[in-house]
C-alpha cells in the first residue's frame, strides 16, 4: 500500500488562500507578514450561507493558529460576511418558483440573452431583480425593461451636442442626490435600488422641457461614471463619444455636495405596530416600494419583523411608515 501525501490542496489549502493574494509572486515563502498585515484581513467575504459551517469555520481556525504562532497580526480572516441570495425561476414541472435545474425545465441560457440584449442588459437585470441577500424570481419580461432603460440612456446621451450649458438648480440637486444614493447603495449591496435611481434620473432628464442640448456636459459625464460599474460597455462607448481618450474607469468616483441635497431629503419615522423603532433618510418623492424596502433593511426594524407576518403597511409619503404585524 502507498500512503497518499498530496492532501493539502483540499480543505487545508482552501482555508488560508487569501493570505497569498497580497503577494502572489513571492517565492521565498507562502506569504510575508508585513505585506499580509497591510492588506488583510479581507474587507468583505461574499458567499452562500452553506459556507458558514465548513470553509468559514476552517478559515477562522487557520487564521487564529497562524496568529498565535506569530505569522500574522490579525486573528479574524474576514471583517464582513455577505450571504447572497439565489436567482430562481418558475418550474414548468411543478409550477413553483425553485432553484434552476435542467430536470425542472427552468434553466435560463445566458448566452442567448447576451446575444439578444447584450451583456450590459443581462448584468444590470441581475442586479435589479431584487435585494442581493434574498432569493429572487427570474422573469423574462423584466429584462425587457432594463433593455429599454439602457436604450433610452443611449438615445439621450448619444445625441448630446453642446459643449456647455447653464443648468437649473433642480438638475444639479438631482445629480448630487444620485451620487449620494448610488454611492451608499453600492457600499450596502443595495444594487437594485441603485438601478432604480438611475432610471429616475434618466426619466428626469428625458422630460420635454429639458432638451438634451441643455444638459451640462459635466452632468452627463458624472452620470456615466456612476453607471459604469453596472453597464461598463455602454458607459465606455458613450464616454468615448464625449471625446475622452482615456478609459472611464480611470476617472475618480464623484462626490456629492450635501448642501444641494439637504432640502430634498426628509427624515421619516419607521414604526412597528405603532411604536417608533427607527428613522430613515430618503428623498421626498421616493416611491412606496423602494421606501418600504429601505425601511425593512434597518437592523432594528428587521429584528421586530423577524418571524412576523405583516398584515398591513401604512405609508404616508415623506411623513411616516408603519408596519402592522400579527402581534399588533
Amino acid at each position: 500500500a502507498k500512503r497518499e501525501t498530496d492532501t493539502m490542496p483540499q480543505w487545508a489549502g482552501s482555508s488560508w488562500y487569501f493570505l497569498r493574494y497580497p503577494d502572489a509572486h513571492l517565492e521565498e515563502a507562502s506569504f510575508e507578514k508585513e505585506t499580509a498585515n497591510y492588506w488583510l484581513p479581507v474587507d468583505t467575504y461574499v458567499g452562500g450561507i452553506e459556507h458558514a459551517i465548513l470553509h468559514l469555520l476552517y478559515s477562522r481556525f487557520f487564521t487564529k493558529v497562524l496568529y498565535d504562532l506569530g505569522y500574522i497580526g490579525f486573528d479574524e480572516p474576514f471583517q464582513q460576511l455577505f450571504n447572497q441570495g439565489m436567482v430562481c425561476k418558475r418550474s414548468k414541472r411543478t409550477g413553483r418558483v425553485e432553484k434552476m435545474s435542467k430536470s425542472k425545465g427552468n434553466v435560463v441560457n445566458p448566452d442567448k440573452l447576451i446575444e439578444k440584449y447584450g451583456i450590459d442588459t443581462v448584468r444590470m437585470y441581475e442586479l435589479f431583480i431584487g435585494p442581493a441577500e434574498l432569493d429572487c424570481e427570474w422573469q423574462d419580461q423584466g429584462i425587457e425593461g432594463i433593455f429599454r432603460f439602457l436604450k433610452k440612456t443611449w438615445n439621450l446621451i448619444s445625441k448630446w451636442e453642446r459643449e456647455s450649458a447653464q443648468e437649473d438648480r433642480e438638475t444639479q440637486r438631482r445629480l448630487h442626490l444620485l451620487i449620494r444614493d448610488v454611492t451608499e447603495r453600492i457600499e450596502a449591496f443595495k444594487f437594485n435600488t441603485a438601478v432604480s435611481s438611475f432610471m429616475e434620473f434618466i426619466n428626469f432628464l428625458n422630460r420635454p422641457e429639458i432638451p438634451t442640448s441643455g444638459v451640462d456636459k459635466k452632468t452627463i459625464e458624472t452620470f456615466l461614471v456612476l453607471l459604469a460599474p453596472f453597464a461598463p460597455h455602454l458607459s465606455e462607448e458613450l464616454w468615448e463619444r464625449l471625446d475622452h481618450s482615456q478609459s472611464i474607469f480611470k476617472e475618480s468616483w464623484p462626490l456629492y455636495d450635501l448642501s444641494l441635497v439637504e432640502d430634498i431629503l426628509v427624515k421619516i419615522p419607521v414604526q412597528v405596530n405603532g411604536r417608533l423603532r427607527g428613522t430613515l433618510l430618503l428623498a421626498r418623492d421616493t416611491p412606496q416600494k423602494e421606501a418600504l424596502e429601505e425601511a425593512k433593511r434597518i437592523d432594528k426594524i428587521r429584528k421586530y419583523l423577524e418571524g412576523e407576518e405583516i398584515k398591513k403597511t401604512v405609508f404616508v409619503p415623506g411623513k411616516i411608515i408603519n408596519f402592522v404585524t400579527t402581534k399588533g
